[in-house]
């Protein structure tokens, strides 16, 4: 765990775009920088990703998973998240193949939950592999595609109605691949995450992300046990019978650190436990300024991802001060419904804007989004700097749009009084809290 009192610093690079922004500091301000513990990446992922199979938590390794079994389905996350697909996804499907699964039984299945397809281009850089596109059936889960789901009932808890992707759902071996961070939602990202929300029916995405779970205060960072999402998604899992897992882990350089496989839930609490203590970073106090990103590509695409790590960051940030988010935002604002909720949010205001969700079945597309805006918002002043965002988006992120993250920094510290500056460059991949 690392935080650095660091009164001498006067330039600061935060994650930005494919890059880094460089920010001078004003003179006066006293600036504690956070960052991840340091977790050593692997000399070499070919070999640890071959020990993860072969070695795994909680089940048999893969080569005597795939034995006798007619087809399989690979789920990876979308391009929002930096998984490093190139690594895994060949040695996945040859030793499946060598097990006897037919290639042409193979299905990669891009968990896309309510977000966009990803084609082209865009594709190949996700799969990470030439020789993965070429030879293996890479598909796009669809939400909206009432036909393309089989349901699994409901979730005896909270009654979560389960409408999983037929294609993940009727496989006979079925694996989720993902990475491991902090989810500001569902406590950590990765493994049970990639099924639900990621191949499930839109019912189901908008059942548990309604106001009853996102209101709920265990419904955070780094919190697994209590949590209502994590639960839930624990049932589905259970209702699924047996699901595999890959985990990964990757640092600042978007470079493996840990890789882990097994049963889905086991080895993704395993990769966990191995995060947990690098991501949290303890702070002795408060501050009045918090200056922040979005972790950069290809977190910080859209408006929308950007919300992250707005909420990331709010154990350390005084009520009432300011928290200054660097965001690129290459693609602009998000969906057309993530437009719309912040429209309303934008004309309501927050007390209104949450008065509307409260008592929903199903929340409406990609509010949930703007109702997790709310929590920064309620608990201070956020400002946002974007050299993406188009100048007629500005008042639809209902935050104050900033040009000079210099001049930024020194108003808040005039407005609060506190010299103090938690300065987190690596966004919502960081979790400071107080303590």
């Amino acid at each position: 765990m690392t935080s650095t009192l660091a009164g001498d610093v006067r330039e600061v690079a935060l994650a930005y775009g494919r890059g880094r922004l460089d920010v001078a500091l004003p003179p006066v301000c006293e600036p504690t920088v956070v960052r991840q513990r340091p977790l050593p990446p692997l000399p070499d992922p070919v070999p640890a990703v071959a020990d993860a199979l072969a070695h795994p938590v909680g089940s048999p390794p893969l080569a005597e998973l795939a034995r006798d079994r007619r087809s399989a389905c690979i789920l990876i996350c979308d391009i929002t998240r930096p998984v490093p697909n190139g690594l895994f996804l060949r040695p996945l499907v040859e030793q499946v193949t060598a097990a006897g699964v037919p290639l042409e039984a193979v299905t990669i299945l891009v968990a896309t939950g309510l977000h966009r397809p990803n084609l082209g281009d865009e594709l190949a850089e996700l799969v990470g592999d030439p020789w993965v596109l070429e030879h293996v059936r890479v598909e796009n889960h669809d939400a909206r595609d009432d036909a393309a789901h089989r349901s699994l009932g409901v979730t005896a808890t909270r009654g979560t109605p389960v409408s999983l992707d037929r294609r993940f759902t009727d496989a006979d071996l079925k694996i989720v691949t993902g990475l491991v961070e902090p989810h500001f939602m569902a406590g950590w990202s990765g493994g049970r995450k990639v099924i639900a929300p990621g191949v499930a029916h839109h019912t189901t995405i908008r059942t548990f992300h309604s106001a009853r779970f996102m209101e709920d205060p265990r419904a955070v960072q780094c919190t697994l046990e209590g949590n209502p999402l994590h639960e839930e998604q624990l049932e589905i899992v259970r209702l699924l019978g047996d699901v595999y897992g890959l985990s990964t882990v990757v640092d600042e350089e978007r470079r493996l650190v840990h890789v882990g496989f097994g049963e889905v839930v086991a080895s993704h609490q395993a990769v966990v436990d191995v995060v947990a203590a690098a991501v949290r970073v303890p702070l002795g106090r408060r501050f009045g300024t918090v200056l922040t990103s979005a972790a950069g590509y290809p977190l910080d695409k859209t408006y929308y991802q950007t919300v992250k790590g707005m909420v990331t960051p709010l154990d350390v940030l005084a009520p009432g001060g300011t928290l200054i988010i660097a965001s690129e935002c290459s693609e602009g604002f998000g969906s057309p419904e993530f437009r719309a909720a912040q429209q309303r949010l934008a004309t309501l205001g927050p007390d209104a804007f949450l008065a509307t969700l409260v008592g929903k079945e199903f929340a409406d597309v990609d509010e949930w989004q703007s109702e997790m805006q709310l929590k920064a918002v309620r608990h201070g002043r956020v400002e946002l700097y974007s050299t993406g965002l188009a100048a007629q988006d500005h008042p639809l992120t209902a935050v104050r749009v900033v040009d000079d993250l210099t001049a930024a920094v020194q108003a808040s510290m005039d407005r609060t009084g506190d010299r103090g500056v938690a300065v987190i460059p690596d966004g919502p991949y960081v979790v400071p809290v107080v303590g």
